[in-house]
């Protein structure tokens, strides 16, 4: 992304509010796929060669087989699902109208393993306009906590993510939790 802000056009920038808009459904409808196990729908929002990834390395997989692939293990894993997007961040790249990247806020609730739980999920994203579609071309998932509804009172707790059946560290905020900290927010700002 660059950050040379010469100024658009009309048209440039009333085709950035329709990608925009086109970008931030689409991470709607990401939830709705899940939601619904949808194998077509997985196909339809990633690009053939994106990559899917968590901060917490369970999530590896590069290409639409090996994403599939790796959804499908997860529906397998869950009950019902119920995806929920907040504020989404889209910035474009200057340098080439088909590319972009944001940040995703959201939550699900979700059935595992028999037990109700409530996620608190961040997603890094890059976006490809493919086929004249925005697709994903690589999501990368942390979480914040991961709980049983039961037990959302230790939400403070740095080991608060309990998707695999132990106590894991949560991956953010990064500000607490990173050496780095939150230095990969200013890319946004």
């Amino acid at each position: 992304m660059t950050t040379d802000r010469t100024p658009l056009s009309a048209e440039q920038r009333l085709q950035r509010l329709e990608d925009r808009e086109e970008i931030q459904e689409l991470g709607i409808l990401y939830g709705f796929v899940m939601d619904e196990r949808d194998e077509p729908g997985i196909r339809q929002i990633f690009t053939e060669d994106a990559q899917l990834r968590s901060q917490d390395g369970v999530f590896a997989a590069t290409g639409m087989e090996e994403i599939v692939t790796t959804y499908l293990g997860r529906f397998a894993q869950l009950g019902p699902t119920n995806h929920f997007s907040h504020g989404h961040v889209v910035r474009f790249d200057d340098a080439d109208p088909d590319v972009a990247r944001g940040l995703l806020a959201g939550h699900a609730e979700v059935s595992r393993n028999g037990v109700a739980m409530q996620v608190a999920l961040r997603y890094k994203d890059e976006y490809r306009r493919d086929g004249g579609r925005w697709k994903f071309a690589s999501r990368l998932m942390s979480y914040m906590y991961y709980l049983p509804f039961t037990e959302l009172s230790e939400l403070g707790d740095r080991d608060s993510v309990r998707a695999y059946g132990d106590h894991r560290p949560s991956d953010w905020p990064e500000a607490l939790y990173s050496p780095t900290g939150s230095a990969w927010l200013h890319d946004y700002l």
